[in-house]
């Protein structure tokens, strides 16, 4: 064999030594394309609300579907994932051994010219040294003595030289077979690995079909039933209007509620409302000419329903939602009756207890059942309904009473506070509920806690999400207000608008952007964006060492913005544009 493919054998060795080497050390220097996800890695968090907390059977029955597709398309995203990855492997292996076979290319030339150098001058002493040729030549004993042993050595060296460059021809040519066997393998896995990635592109293509046309039709069914719940809330505030202009035209104006206080002592024309332990406190009646009775109630109570029956329609809010803008079920007992107080549990502890048979309009009643603790409240208006923000309709409505095993406690606050009496708490162990549907704990450090309210992610009615003021761009009221709030705060930073791209993500939304980018987008119905709880900023905020995302992370907070854990650096999916509503 000659030098130059003992060079050549040589070269391959080394090709695929790096070849083995190369796919990891180019793995972790790579750079992933940009995310475009809004969630943490691994498994997508799947809505654990139980169908009760939906507003009605068929958004439950959506749901379950929802989530047997989420499930089927998460399988479906780890597979194109690994893929991907798979992909970039072969790839980059291929290319390493291209790029060596290259290099190789380049030292046999250099080698070459060596070896032709150094037998030129073997060629120049016309023969090989010997013995003979060393008696001959030198001037004394010690000299041929020397010399002699450095032709020995020279001898040795060129067997051994010769030796190993057998060893090494016999070497590198398996390594130069084992390398075109490689070749072989990566070109092959590319192949089925681009076969792979087209199927699972065009399944999920198909998936995104199913979903928009089950998601047409959902949608079509929120909207049916928003429309019927604002005819019912329109008729029931047509109702309250007539009551309170029958009373005007009775000529009777209503007493304030110290002069209703005492069954006993009634203002003349009044009399006492029977009870069920007797003549009941804080109400009264009338007869009109004809014997029609008519329901009197204090001005303070008219005036608290007054404004619960104007704030109809407003979107609900889990947790401080005393209006006008939004409201939470016991904020909005607190901004119609005003002085009592704002949290659920002292309410119910201190405003004087009622027999819930004798319910009147105005009257307020505890909802549980007991396992779950007093988790909701509401306005009563008649026998059969009540008006309170809930959270499974999102919005502030008017709905049923619920039946006498859900009942906790009705009060009039017309008779004023009482010593506080205890207050039901939820069994241990249970799902947090309030205002009529489940309260689920943040999913991770910096991060929205996620499901709310009675639809699924993604297809929350508009009515039940705010403006933030920035094209039609929109997030659930609570986060909407504190987002302009902090937008306000930047403006004045930075003496220019705080910069955002994208905010609540419809299931539409989601579903489209999941068939264009399977690999990287988020699973639809698992993204916080579909709670409204979430938003893409820009304008410098997509850069960790930026100016802008220095001032959001020491300011975010104080608005109830955070970057979750995730998205930070090392956090295992970088999105530095990525901020979510924790209150």
């Amino acid at each position: 064999m000659s030098r130059s493919m003992l060079f050549r054998v040589l070269a391959a060795l080394v090709a695929v030594s790096s070849l083995l080497m190369q796919p990891v050390a180019a793995a972790q220097q790579s750079e992933p394309p940009r995310p475009e996800a809004g969630t943490g890695p691994g498994a997508p968090v799947p809505d654990p609300r139980p169908g009760e907390a939906f507003a009605d059977p068929a958004v439950a029955a959506l749901q379950r579907t929802a989530t047997d597709v989420q499930r089927e398309l998460a399988d479906l995203s780890g597979l194109v994932e690994a893929a991907a990855v798979e992909l970039g492997t072969a790839t980059r292996a291929a290319d390493a051994a291209r790029a060596e076979r290259a290099a190789a290319d380049e030292v046999v030339a250099a080698r070459q010219a060596e070896v032709d150098e150094f037998a030129a001058a073997l060629l120049a002493t016309q023969a090989r040294p010997g013995g003979l040729h060393v008696l001959l030549t030198v001037d004394g004993p010690a000299d041929f003595l020397q010399g002699s042993a450095m032709v020995e050595r020279m001898r040795a060296d060129t067997d051994a030289t010769l030796t190993a460059a057998l060893d090494r021809q016999e070497a590198a040519a398996a390594a130069e077979r084992a390398a075109a066997d490689a070749q072989d393998t990566a070109a092959q896995r590319k192949a089925d690995l681009d076969r792979r990635t087209a199927d699972a592109t065009n399944r999920a293509a198909a998936v995104s079909s199913e979903m928009r046309g089950r998601i047409a039709e959902t949608d079509a069914a929120v909207v049916a039933a928003q429309r019927a719940q604002r005819e019912r809330n329109e008729r029931t505030a047509a109702n309250w209007r007539a009551y309170t202009a029958r009373l005007a035209e009775a000529g009777i104006t209503p007493p304030p509620a110290a002069a209703l206080r005492d069954p006993a002592r009634l203002p003349p024309g009044l009399r006492a409302l029977p009870g069920r332990d007797g003549p009941q406190a804080g109400v009264a009646e009338t007869v009109l000419t004809g014997g029609e009775r008519l329901l009197v109630l204090p001005a303070e109570t008219i005036a608290a329903v007054d404004t619960a029956i104007g704030a109809l329609g407003k979107p609900y809010v889990p947790a401080k939602g005393e209006g006008p803008v939004a409201y939470s079920c016991d904020g909005l007992v607190k901004a119609a009756f005003g002085s009592v107080p704002s949290a659920i549990g002292e309410q119910f502890a201190t405003l004087a207890p009622v027999p819930a048979a004798d319910a009147q309009p105005g009257d307020v009643v505890f909802i549980g059942p007991t396992r779950l603790g007093v988790q909701s409240v509401g306005v009563v208006l008649d026998g059969r309904t009540m008006l309170a923000a809930d959270a499974r309709l999102a919005g502030v409505v008017v709905t049923d009473l619920p039946g006498p095993d859900t009942v906790v406690g009705v009060a009039r606050p017309a008779l004023g506070p009482r010593p506080a009496r205890p207050v039901p708490s939820a069994e241990p162990g249970g799902l947090a509920w309030r205002c009529g549907s489940v309260q689920l704990p943040p999913r991770g450090p910096g991060e929205a806690a996620g499901a709310w309210g009675g639809y699924p992610n993604g297809l929350i009615p508009p009515a039940a999400l705010c403006r933030i003021g920035v094209g039609a761009h929109a997030l659930r009221c609570d986060a909407a207000m504190s987002y302009r709030a902090m937008a306000e705060a930047f403006s004045a930073a930075f003496g220019r608008p705080l910069c955002i791209t994208d905010s609540y993500r419809t299931f539409a939304a989601q579903v489209r952007l999941y068939g264009e980018k399977p690999a990287l987008a988020a699973v639809p119905g698992t993204s916080n964006h579909g709670w409204g709880l979430a938003v893409d900023l820009c304008g410098g905020i997509q850069s960790f060492t930026s100016p802008e995302y220095r001032w959001l992370a020491a300011n975010g907070p104080r608005f109830g913005w955070s970057n979750p854990a995730w998205a930070r650096p090392g956090g295992g999916r970088e999105e530095p544009w990525h901020w979510e509503y924790t209150g």
